[in-house]
């Protein structure tokens, strides 16, 4: 289901961000690109949940979101109902995912303050002890609440999209959601606790450059810093576009009529 995918990666990040880790061997095929990126950069170490994701899922809702999800899933049959949405422009919608993925990615990678290139040109950072996080920080926590809008505003435009459709992409529509009325409130503090992932990236770094036995070059360390920054804040962007992008390929297979 298009919609499971976010959500595991989602339970991934939340053992990560409780701490539930260890050092074990493991495939890492099914891992999301955010848990991966983390895992590359030593800022966390999943261990294998023996876990379904049904069981982790209990954890987070309560009974009232269990009722509501078994509703959705479980509910009667809409075969009846008008396919209405049968000629609906899913080549616009498409466009549209594609124009606010490139947009918000575009935005990061024109931010000043998080720029590789020139921070390590800048001479700005020629004392590397005057270098504080605040400002790093500042420019993530932007970036997210950019991406929250728009990936939010993008996934209830294609869920309206699916819900006019046949009776199961209503129903996926309808679970979708359900979904995002039941765990937003956690992806929101899971996704809040990056910053504090990378400002232990900050200081690992930082420390490194202060107690090499060579000198770094002006702003070759903080560089570095800000490609990890960016390639968590393009793996987060993945996550959230989660969601839209799994509608939109329900779309395509109704539109071709694959099942």
């Amino acid at each position: 289901m298009p919609v499971s995918t976010s959500v595991v990666a989602l339970s991934d990040f939340w053992m990560v961000a409780s701490g539930m880790t260890r050092d074990v061997p493991r495939g890492r095929f099914h891992r999301s690109r955010l848990i991966r990126v983390l895992e590359d950069m030593a800022l966390a170490d999943l261990a294998e949940s023996r876990q379904s994701l049904g069981d982790r899922l209990g954890q987070w809702l309560d009974f009232k979101d269990a009722i509501s999800l078994y509703s959705v899933l479980h509910g009667g049959s809409s075969e009846g109902m008008d396919r209405s949405g049968q000629g609906m422009d899913v080549a616009g919608l498409r466009a549209e995912f594609d124009r606010v993925r490139a947009s918000l990615m575009d935005a990061i990678r024109s931010d000043k303050q998080i720029d590789p290139s020139m921070v390590a040109a800048s001479a700005h950072f020629s004392t590397e002890s005057a270098v504080e996080f605040i400002p790093y920080h500042r420019s993530y926590l932007a970036h997210q609440r950019s991406m929250q809008t728009a990936a939010a505003n993008l996934r209830t435009q294609v869920r309206m999209a699916a819900s006019t459709c046949s009776p199961a992409l209503r129903r996926l529509a309808a679970l979708d959601g359900e979904l995002e009325r039941a765990l937003g409130v956690r992806e929101r503090g899971l996704l809040a606790a990056l910053p504090m992932f990378l400002g232990k990236r900050f200081e690992t770094l930082l420390t490194q450059a202060m107690e090499g036995g060579d000198d770094p070059a002006p702003g070759v360390w903080l560089a570095a810093f800000c490609r990890d920054v960016q390639t968590v804040l393009f793996a987060e962007l993945d996550l959230r576009l989660q969601p839209a992008l799994g509608l939109l390929e329900a779309l395509d297979k109704e539109g071709t009529g694959q099942r």
